[in-house]
This record gives structure tokens, C-alpha cells and sequence, in this order.
């Protein structure tokens, strides 16, 4: 794994990143951009300050595994994925065009470093359990880092497998919330009695943490807290729908609105993009 670019430099990264993220929207007329941005600095924390990854052995054994349960934001993903290495960032261009690997939401395998197909919410932490047990049962040292949305929380899956990785003492085993208050059709905390998030995965018996999700040492030093006792870690990271664009941010329409170029060149110009 090379050496982690500074703080400074990983912000610049995640700039990049949003400013991508937003044409690409705009190129492929997709929506779902606000929930792309909201995670940008959970997925740019990990991939360059904590995982075990190779962009050249994608499918290593003993490799990390990250699964961004939100699917609905895999453009973040597909973008984190090409800055790091595992495909050209040229592919970013076919982004949900017919016949391209980047699907709108991902297939299974569709491009490498994509671990699982996500776009129907709530299958990310099962599977991901699956992985954590099959890690232990093949005596293989991997971590299992999942991503999931704050409405994603609504899904009586999800409480399922808060239940069953504490009884399995699965501590090499992370969940992240991109907790940024917002689903599609209205409040988190108004939809569903989501308040005292971090609360509910602790009585449900996990370590517990909640952070600010657009701090990225706070999101590396979190995630290395895996492995501390028995117990799972969930990592409660509060975030801002759209974070980034001061036009997009807190603002629900972003959720399926498309920015025309007008705004897009808007966009990258408050994000210090050229």
C-alpha cells in the first residue's frame, strides 16, 4: 500500500471527486448526485488512509473488502475506484450510457474493485456479514467495511444483522451511516424514529462512535478502531446532503434534480476546480 497523501491533499482528492461526480450527472442526465456527494470523504478516507487494498490484484484473497451498501450512490464509488487506480478515469465518461460496465447502479463484478451489486437498500451489511464469517471460517485476516445510507436504516434487514454480528463477536467487522438527514421523499429523522442512531447500534451491541463524516482524520482514526474487543464497530458519521456545492447543500431537491452545465461550471467553480 503506498504511503497516504496528507490531509491537505486528500481534501483536494475529494474536491476532484465531487467536481467529477457532478458531471457526471450532468453528461449522463442521472440523478441521485446529493447522496454522491454526501459520502465522498467516507470512501476517499478509506480507500486512501485505511484499506488493504491493491488496484493491480483486485480480486486478492486477503484484500480489504468495502461494500457501499447505498447504491444509489455508486457514481462516488466508480470515481473513488478510478482515481485510486483500478480502471481509467476515461471509463467515467460511459457512466450509465448503454452497454458501459457503470451501470446507474452497480452489477455484480461490473467493474474491478466493485465488491457487490447494491441497488436494492438493505443487502449491504447481510452479505457483508457473510464475508466477515467466511473471513473467519477460511482463517483469512481481511476487514469488512460496509457503507449505509440513514434511510437505508429503515429497512428491517439491517436490524436483522445489528443483531447477528454481536452474537458472532464479529469485530473485524465496520458499519459506516452517512448520516445526512435526509431520504427521498422527506427528513430521516421525520420518516422514521431514527434520533439516537448511535444510541439504538449500541444497545443492539456494537461499538459505537459518532463523528463528523466530512472530517477526514476523524473517519481514518474511527475506522482503525476496528478490531477493539469483541464487538462490531458502527461509525455514525453525521453528514450534509450535497456537501460541497453551496447550492446543492441541505437541499432536498438534489436528491433526483440534474445540474445543467450552467451550474455545473458553478459547481467547480466553488469546489476551486478549473
Amino acid at each position: 500500500m503506498p504511503p497516504s497523501p496528507n490531509t491537505s491533499n486528500l481534501e483536494q482528492i475529494a474536491r476532484e471527486i465531487r467536481g467529477k461526480l457532478i458531471e457526471m450527472s450532468n453528461r449522463a442526465e442521472t440523478p441521485h448526485l446529493a447522496s454522491a456527494l454526501s459520502c465522498v470523504d467516507i470512501l476517499v478516507a478509506a480507500y486512501w488512509n485505511v484499506l488493504k487494498i491493491d488496484a493491480k490484484t483486485p480480486q486478492s484473497e486477503s484484500r480489504d473488502r468495502f461494500i457501499l451498501s447505498k447504491g444509489h450512490a455508486a457514481s462516488a464509488l466508480y470515481a473513488v475506484l478510478a482515481k485510486r487506480g483500478f480502471f481509467p478515469e476515461s471509463l467515467l465518461d460511459t457512466f450509465a450510457q448503454e452497454g458501459s460496465p457503470l451501470a446507474e447502479q452497480p452489477a455484480p463484478a461490473c467493474a474491478p474493485g466493485v465488491e457487490l451489486a447494491t441497488g436494492s437498500l438493505g443487502h449491504g451489511l447481510p452479505v457483508g456479514i457473510g464475508m466477515a464469517l467466511a473471513a473467519r471460517i477460511r482463517k483469512l485476516d481481511y476487514r469488512v467495511f460496509v457503507t449505509l445510507s440513514d434511510g437505508e436504516c429503515n429497512e428491517g434487514s439491517v436490524w436483522e444483522a445489528a443483531l447477528f454480528a454481536p452474537a458472532q463477536k464479529l469485530n473485524r467487522l465496520a458499519i459506516l451511516i452517512d448520516y445526512n438527514k435526509w431520504q427521498a421523499t422527506g427528513r430521516s429523522n421525520e420518516v422514521m424514529a431514527l434520533p439516537s442512531l448511535a444510541a439504538k447500534w449500541s444497545a443492539f451491541g456494537w461499538n459505537t462512535m459518532e463523528i463528523d463524516g466530512h472530517d477526514l482524520n476523524a473517519l481514518t482514526d474511527a475506522m482503525n478502531r476496528m478490531g477493539e474487543g469483541e464487538k462490531p464497530l458502527a461509525i455514525v458519521a453525521n453528514t450534509v446532503k450535497g456537501k460541497g456545492v453551496s447550492f446543492m447543500e441541505d437541499d432536498n431537491n438534489w436528491h433526483y434534480r440534474v445540474p445543467n452545465k450552467e451550474e455545473v461550471a458553478a459547481a467547480r467553480r466553488e469546489l476551486g476546480l478549473s
